[in-house]
């Protein structure tokens, strides 16, 4: 049994079925129940959070012992009743957090702990938080200080979490057991995993090369033979270095954020719908600001900026960390989520296969405030942290995700696959592997994609990016590997595709910038950036840096082309309390300057904006900044334990071009023949007013996508090549040339932008066939 125990794979946060009144308020105290007295014993040997809270009869026949392991198991020996051990326990192994470090017991500065090192111990007033985790990490989050998530020291006196949604999907590092004489007769894999957690397997000639990263995968990218390489051909140091931070200098004028209104709802996804609202998506929650017709709280809401109201939206499946994308006929979608919460609202089901819609237009205003359509069509396999990405011919492309929410690290609990949406979203039915995503797990979920000009996609996971052609499912090109530390989830930075233009003949330019090392409040974050030309006969990466490391970070291309940098931390990952040290600053990166001089420090917002925050670019263009949820359930007064809560506000950020008397100078009475617009090159017409002696003029056409996570799916922006421009007139009509074609502009809602002498006129929304 021992034996088998040890082969289990920690679960973390499960899902636990238990009810409480749905008419408690937000300032009364969420009671944990006390697990030991509601629950019955196991008739099957299991038993604690995982397995419906039994709890183990002492006087078994069918099992021997009472108490309740950390991975869920009966037993009497010490693995069982020693620590993590969740009930039945002998007082001896009481978990109860110490006031104090233990005396003789001297804490490591860099808040690692546990039997990996040395038996130290975390100092409760210290840095990190007093409870060491099961993978070695000091903290004061209930994936540190539960014994049942596998707490080893200083653990709170709980035996169960809060009930919530299959929690997050948490990457522990591994340290190899492994001496380096002893590979070359260990086991070779047979499937791909090695290391300490997986038998001490080696990955010999395994197909995606001889390394063993630190999470137990077999590969050959830098994130599987770079730091944490268990075994193989492991690298002592990265082949190229990223560059560290770098200053940026104060712009001239920073822009300025100001509090404007409430999100309603925690803003976990956002998106600019067609009639100039925003749709905010959150998880199942014990609380939000608003409540459905029939008496829960909403999970989804609508904002106007014109008004800074919101409305309640309903919906029917938890959208906890679905991705999505806007359909060819205007429709934002919401694909994937997570599992079910009875005791929250019993009428919301399960989310992991889910599909979402949500109708909007320009031109009908009845469809305002209405909720969410689920016509009962689902995904070909549940996908928790999907990427989608709309098509040329309209299709969608959907990509990775969780099937359960558990351990990234296990091959089993991931889906590596991606399958195709109809232009109605209807799944095609297949579940197709997709290697970039197989070799590296378990930094696979929320993949970067970016749809280029021939079709293809650009694709980047973990430290890797290939082309990828969906239609003939082929990897085009390997490109190299990003130098620097992981950018995607749960260490995502920010990746966005610069403006395209027919003087580049549309080809693609991206950036990724920010990251970080390891799931834990701990990590380090990145202040590098790479910059990379997918389609260029010799793609490389070109390295810039920000002033400092920033996770969660997220980049929004402005009307004028220019793109800001804000939201996150400098220190931690995503996670529930899994980040401190927020940036507060917003940056600016102009792509069109040299190397070096690119960005400029832009104003600083005064609300923390961290794990589940989102920014996207308005009508008027000013950004909107709200969000930041970084507890499991809403939190409104920060405490010790809680000093990041959930956050309602929303703030404007009004970005240089609109400072000072650039405000009164927006063209106005824009007006376009046609909303209607084919990517086929044709001509539209477009009119409007501008100040006297007016001198240049642009005409941008953006995209803004999904937001979610520091991830923009489908995020884009087309310069626009136009005749007609009069020089000293106030009256002008140009002729512009709408995109040549959906590889360059995928069907969807689209704003046109009209900026004269920098300053953008109100957008107008337009819908690209």
């Amino acid at each position: 049994m021992a034996a088998f125990v040890a082969k289990i794979v920690q679960k973390r946060e499960r899902v636990q079925e238990i009810r409480y009144p749905l008419s408690f308020k937000p300032s009364d105290p969420v009671l944990v129940p006390n697990i030991q007295l509601r629950a019955v014993y196991s008739t099957d040997g299991t038993c604690g959070p995982a397995n419906n809270n039994t709890i183990c009869d002492p006087n078994s026949t069918a099992y021997t012992g009472g108490c309740c392991s950390q991975y869920g198991y009966c037993g009497n020996t010490a693995a069982y009743c020693g620590v993590g051990c969740i009930s039945g326990c002998p007082a001896s192994s009481s978990s109860a957090a110490p006031s104090s470090v233990p005396s003789g017991v001297t804490p490591r500065a860099d808040g690692r702990c546990g039997s990996a090192f040395g038996g130290a111990t975390c100092d409760p007033k210290g840095a990190y938080g007093g409870c060491c985790s099961s993978y070695g990490y000091c903290g004061s989050t209930t994936g540190h200080c539960l014994v049942s998530n596998g707490c080893q020291s200083g653990c709170s006196a709980q035996t169960s979490a809060v009930p919530t949604t299959t929690g997050e999907p948490v990457i522990g590092p591994v340290t190899s057991t492994l001496a380096p004489s002893a590979t070359s007769t260990a086991a070779v894999t047979t499937d791909g995993t090695c290391g300490t957690s997986n038998g001490n397997t080696v990955c010999g000639n395994w197909a995606n090369g001889n390394c063993c990263s630190m999470y137990g995968f077999c590969g050959n990218t830098s994130a599987h033979c770079g730091a944490g390489c268990q075994s193989g051909n492991c690298l002592s140091a990265a082949a190229v270095a990223a560059p560290g931070p770098s200053p940026a200098p104060l712009a001239p004028n920073g822009g300025a954020f100001t509090i404007v209104g409430q999100s309603g709802v925690p803003a976990m996804h956002a998106a600019l719908m067609p009639n100039g609202r925003v749709m905010f998506l959150d998880k199942l929650e014990n609380y939000t600001q608003l409540m459905t017709a029939d008496g829960y709280y909403a999970m989804s809401s609508e904002y106007d900026p014109n008004t800074n109201t919101v409305v309640p939206l309903a919906y029917l499946t938890n959208a906890f960390c679905s991705g999505g994308t806007f359909l060819p006929d205007g429709r934002v979608i919401s694909v994937g989520g997570n599992a079910p919460l009875t005791w929250l609202d019993p009428n919301i089901g399960d989310g992991f296969t889910a599909i979402r819609y949500l109708s909007r237009s320009s031109t009908d205003a009845t469809l305002n405030g209405q909720s969410w359509s689920e016509p009962g069509n689902k995904l070909a396999s549940a996908r928790w942290y999907a990427t989608a990405q709309t098509m040329p011919d309209g299709t969608v492309f959907v990509a990775s995700g969780s099937l359960n929410g558990l351990d990234p690290t296990v091959p089993a609990n991931n889906n590596p696959t991606y399958e195709i949406l109809s232009a109605t979203a209807i799944s095609q039915g297949q579940n197709i592997p997709m290697e970039i995503l197989a070799k590296n797990q378990p930094y696979y979920m929320y993949p970067f994609v970016h749809l280029l000009r021939d079709g293809t996609l650009f694709v980047f996971v973990s430290k890797s990016s290939q082309i990828f052609n969906v239609q003939t499912n082929t990897t085009v090109t390997e490109l190299p590997d990003l130098a620097g530390d992981y950018r995607t989830y749960p260490n995502t930075g920010g990746s966005v595709l610069l403006p395209l233009s027919s003087a580049t003949n549309w080809n693609p330019d991206v950036i990724i910038c920010g990251g970080g090392a390891y799931q834990d409040i701990t990590s380090p974050t990145d202040p590098s950036c790479g910059r990379i030309q997918p389609l260029s006969a010799n793609p490389t990466w070109e390295m810039d840096s920000m002033p400092e490391g920033r996770g969660m970070v997220e980049g929004t291309l402005l009307a004028d082309g220019t793109v800001v940098w804000l939201n996150g931390g400098n220190r931690g990952a995503q996670g529930f309390g899994l980040m401190a040290s927020p940036t507060l600053e917003a940056l600016l990166y102009n792509s069109s300057q040299p190397l070096g001089q690119r960005f400029s420090t832009l104003a600083s917002s005064t609300i923390p904006r961290l794990y589940h925050s989102v920014a996207l670019l308005l009508l008027d263009g000013t950004l909107m900044v709200s969000g930041s949820n970084p507890v499991q359930m809403p939190i409104l007064t920060p405490d010790a334990a809680n000093p990041y809560v959930t956050e309602f506000r929303v703030e404007n950020y009004v970005p240089p071009y609109l400072q000072g008397d650039n405000a009164n100078k927006r063209p106005t009475n824009v007006v376009l023949s046609s909303t209607a617009i084919k990517a086929n090159g044709a001509t539209f017409t477009i009119s409007f007013t501008v100040p006297a002696n007016a001198q240049a003029v642009k005409i941008t056409l953006y995209h803004g996508g999904f937001v979610t996570h520091s991830v923009h799916m489908g995020h884009r922006m087309l310069v626009l090549d136009y005749t007609g421009w009069t020089a000293g007139s106030t009256q002008q009509t140009l002729t512009v040339s709408a995109p040549p074609n959906n590889n360059v502009a995928p069907p969807g809602p689209y704003v046109v932008y009209v900026l004269v002498d920098g300053v953008p006129a109100i957008g107008q929304f337009v819908q690209i066939s």
